[in-house]
């Protein structure tokens, strides 16, 4: 897992076929996460990796990051092909 992070993370979109990604979050503990749309439950994944890897019910999503001076930049990729590029900047408390 790339150090740092863990923690919680707002979500931009960036490029690509992903919708606006107003009120998305992660939020990475140790080798998982979950992705969550305002209130509603998060979708689960493990860290492997730079690779988040989504499990049920969305097996086949990974989100491929790297560090960046601000955050990460991301890849998400459906079944290997690439449907968008997004960003993750670090939520202040």
């Amino acid at each position: 897992m790339p150090a740092g992070l863990e923690g919680d993370w707002q979500v931009e979109r960036t490029g690509g076929f992903l919708p606006p990604l107003i009120g998305v979050r992660k939020h990475i503990e140790g080798g998982r996460g979950w992705t969550t749309i305002g209130p509603f439950p998060g979708a689960p994944f493990d860290v492997v990796g730079s690779e988040l890897r989504y499990r049920a019910p969305f097996r086949g999503v990974v989100d491929v990051i790297e560090p960046t001076s601000e955050g990460y930049r991301g890849r998400a990729l459906l079944f290997g092909r690439e449907i968008g590029t997004f960003r993750l900047l670090r939520r202040r408390p």
